[in-house]
């Protein structure tokens, strides 16, 4: 086409600083696990407490320095949620691994309780 212009979209975050890769790994993560709720056909009772989750995670992301203590939180009631749905496993996999990027809780959070690793193989 003559005359058209392409224009790439980089994602920057706040005040044109580098994007930081850990929040790009987890808003892919948390856009993996979605689909893979979306499309799990199973009914589960605590699905809308995931998708609530979920989408707060992605909330959270699309902020560019999210809260070490909020990820933690949600991951947990996310786990909570889909954790023994083996299929959604390597998802919910990812996101762990995202949010552990992140490092631990901050000084003062109430202790360091760690979460349990996915199962291999459930």
């Amino acid at each position: 086409m003559e005359g058209a212009v392409a224009v790439e979209e980089e994602r920057v975050g706040r005040f044109g600083a580098e994007p930081d890769p850990r929040v790009d790994a987890l808003s892919t993560a948390v856009s993996r696990l979605r689909r893979a709720l979306a499309g799990h056909p199973v009914l589960l009772p605590d699905r809308d407490a995931a998708e609530d989750e979920l989408a707060a995670l992605d909330a959270m992301v699309r902020t560019g320095s999210p809260d070490v203590s909020r990820l933690r939180r949600s991951l947990l009631l996310v786990a909570g949620a889909v954790g023994s749905v083996s299929a959604l496993a390597p998802a919910l996999g990812e996101v762990r691994a995202a949010v552990d990027r992140f490092g631990g809780p901050s000084e003062g959070a109430g202790g360091e309780a760690e979460l349990p690793r996915p199962r291999e193989g459930a």
